[in-house]
């Protein structure tokens, strides 16, 4: 167990060089600006935190709570308008906001102290109502490198031309790998991904289907010959959860890929993955086939590919729910991808938030009573 969780799946590359050189965010708008862009981004923020989810709902936020936010920033031209917010979103530099966003958690991180085993999942999310007219089929796609023990979000990118496999890969290189064991479904099982992992100095468990038919054929006939030996190692975990019971079982075998152009770089071992889940009297049966770069146990494989659901329960799940992002209609330019940052930094500072109570009360709270808004504020810095 590491301490200082930040300091390695967190950590954005060159997080160690001097601060006064990162890049700041530019400013999108002309010269005759009335408030100044940290005024903006804060107060949208902290209106995310209360519970606004538009940015119609910011201005209306601000405006009951100015004299409570010119605590924190000067707003001399007054309350920003839903106009305000919306052409700051539209126009500002998506990727220079996600690369502040991942500077500020891991400075937030570090002075948070949380640990950590570097599990990370990586996986997608469509924004269902922020498409462009006439794309309804193609909504954005919005890939987040996910802390499996922790629940924050550490990267995200927008799905562009390279779709979600290259969005991935980017998320990727924005942090330092070192010590992490990076899991994603089948569509992350390629050689681009691997490498990417690997060279940073990570590990991976990929699920294999039959978007690689031979590397699938090849690690089914491997794990046949191991299931068949009485003595090869088997973890089994069993458990029963709102009326359904489950039995998770994995067995690992050292394995070596035909050699290829698609080959995966530093694939070192396969698993393979059982489940019965029994619900309402109906049992059903799965097997699943996983991709390694490191020869770990049977336990730890179970840990890693139940844990990489986290990502759908605690975050996919959570920015639905909490914070209606499905509902979400910010259509133009950067709108979309910009407030979507804003969304996970919120998730972030509000699971950082030590109280054991539900993450919707927590923004209750806030929303109710200026101490309580104080309290989240103050605890982020």
């Amino acid at each position: 167990m590491r301490s200082g969780f930040y300091q390695c799946p967190s950590m954005t590359r060159g997080s160690d060089a001097d601060p006064s050189n990162s890049r700041q965010i530019p400013d999108p708008r002309g010269y005759n600006i009335v408030h100044a862009l940290t005024d903006v981004l804060f107060v949208a923020f902290a209106a995310m935190l209360c519970g606004a989810d538009t940015c119609t709902e910011m201005a209306l936020f601000t405006e009951g709570r100015l004299e409570l936010l010119r605590q924190f920033v000067p707003l001399r031209g007054g309350a920003p308008s839903h106009d305000t917010f919306s052409r700051v979103f539209r126009l500002l530099d998506s990727a220079a906001f996600g690369s502040a966003f991942e500077k500020l958690m891991a400075v937030f991180g570090q002075q948070a102290r949380y640990e950590a085993q570097g599990r990370l999942a990586v996986d997608g999310k469509s924004l269902r109502r922020a498409y462009e007219k006439g794309c309804a089929h193609m909504p954005p796609l919005v890939v987040t490198v996910f802390e499996c023990e922790t629940f924050l979000s550490l990267a995200q990118t927008v799905a562009a031309q390279g779709g979600e496999a290259a969005a991935a890969i980017a998320a990727l290189k924005m942090l330092s790998l070192k010590g992490c064991l990076v899991s994603g479904d089948a569509l992350h099982c390629h050689r681009r991904f691997t490498q990417t992992v690997i060279e940073d100095g990570g590990d991976y468990v990929l699920a294999i289907k039959g978007n690689q038919s031979k590397l699938a054929s090849e690690a089914a006939a491997a794990l046949e010959v191991t299931a068949a030996n009485p003595k090869t190692p088997i973890a089994e975990t069993e458990e029963e959860a709102r009326g359904r019971h489950q039995v998770w079982r994995a067995i690992v075998t050292p394995f070596r890929q035909s050699p290829g152009k698609a080959a995966l770089v530093g694939l070192r071992a396969v698993a393979h993955v059982e489940v019965w889940r029994t619900d309402k009297g109906v049992t059903t049966h799965e097997v699943r086939h996983y991709a390694l770069s490191r020869l770990i146990s049977p336990s730890q494989v179970l840990a890693a590919v139940r844990g990489h659901w986290a990502i759908e329960n605690n975050l996919h799940w959570q920015l639905d729910v909490l914070m209606a992002e499905d509902q979400a209609r910010s259509r133009k330019d950067n709108g979309p991808a910009n407030l979507a940052v804003l969304r996970r930094l919120t998730l972030n500072v509000l699971r950082t938030d030590p109280r054991k109570i539900p993450l919707s009360h927590k923004r209750l709270k806030a929303r109710w009573n200026d101490q309580e808004f104080l309290r989240l504020m103050s605890h982020m810095r």
